[in-house]
């Protein structure tokens, strides 16, 4: 899994410098968590909790923007290696054992 430390904006001119971006391999989904809360146990912003959930850049960022917050610009250099984090882990056969079934059982609820 790859985390990289980015700033997320929110429409209501916050910031949090030291949100996460990243992509999940066993996943398949590109991440993003932002905006603890006091206790520091719960996110305003988690995306990218299911199987393919966002499978490119572009759908995590219009998912963030839906819930009124934005991470870009990206650094060239961070985006690039996002997009190679992505590419590695392309060819990782999908999860099929009992975990996983577990795994998608709990996503359908």
């Amino acid at each position: 899994m790859s985390r990289y430390t980015i700033t997320v904006t929110s429409s209501d001119s916050r910031s949090d410098p030291d949100a996460v971006i990243g992509y999940d391999p066993p996943l398949r989904t590109f991440f993003l968590q932002a905006f603890p809360d006091d206790t520091g146990d719960d996110l305003v912003l988690w995306l990218g909790t299911a199987d393919r959930e966002y499978e490119t850049l572009d759908a995590l960022r219009a998912a963030a923007l839906a819930k009124v917050f934005d991470f870009m610009p990206l650094p060239d250099d961070l985006r690039a290696q996002l997009v190679s984090d992505h590419a590695q882990a392309s060819g990782r056969p999908a999860h099929h054992g009992p975990l996983a079934a577990l795994l998608r059982h709990l996503q359908s609820e």
